[in-house]
């Protein structure tokens, strides 16, 4: 374990790199603390990722307990890792962790990490609460924020329309024109579904040609 925790201190990102990676294609329980930690302070974007994947080669269960104290830890990059790592994981189950307090952080970068793994993992009996919590952000941040904001609310499906339609209302600008794009970008999705659907759908035979 002292070799991984020498190799992830190395001022070089591919050693660090090869050494998550190593840490991935060779699990161990022990492992799980130092991968975590370094999720926490690690500046290299491919270095962080690889840190999420080699996490998920471990005992799911025991990651998770390990990362509970990371989603309240006072350092921005552990918490946003931390919601990182759980969509990766992509178990409804722990869903719950994902709380407001998440939703609302005053940080748009740990915010937008927990609305797209809430997306990720929001259970079907959860999306009309899970919804009114992403509505509630509309007109948030810039545009990127706000386009973010609308992937994840799409992705919920049929539940945001009633939600956005009244937001489309709203007295504020800002919400006002984020709602209606919304749900412009719904209804061109569903329609670009539907289409995919109705050519390449059950009893769909292609043309043939002659040679």
């Amino acid at each position: 374990m002292a070799t991984l925790k020498a190799l992830l201190e190395s001022p070089d990102k591919s050693v660090r790199l090869q050494a998550v990676l190593a840490a991935g294609t060779y699990p161990e329980d022990a492992q799980i603390e130092l991968l975590i930690s370094q999720c926490a302070h690690e500046q290299d974007f491919f270095v962080r990722d690889t840190l999420s994947w080699a996490l998920m080669r471990h005992e799911i269960n025991k990651v998770v307990e390990r990362l509970k104290s990371e989603l309240d830890s006072d350092n921005p990059q552990a918490r946003s890792q931390a919601l990182h790592t759980l969509s990766k994981i992509g178990d409804k189950q722990f869903y719950s962790l994902i709380t407001t307090k998440h939703h609302f952080d005053p940080l748009d970068t740990i915010a937008v990490t927990a609305w797209r793994a809430a997306s990720v993992l929001v259970p079907d009996h959860e999306k009309s609460a899970l919804t009114q919590v992403l509505v509630s952000q509309l007109g948030r941040g810039d545009s990127d924020v706000q386009f973010d904001l609308t992937r994840f609310l799409c992705a919920l499906g049929e539940v945001i329309v009633k939600p956005l339609q009244q937001a489309s209302e709203s007295d504020n600008e800002e919400v006002r024109l984020h709602a209606a794009f919304t749900l412009m970008r719904f209804r061109e999705m569903r329609l670009e579904s539907s289409k995919k659907s109705s050519v390449g759908g059950e009893g769909f035979e292609p043309p043939t040609f002659s040679v």
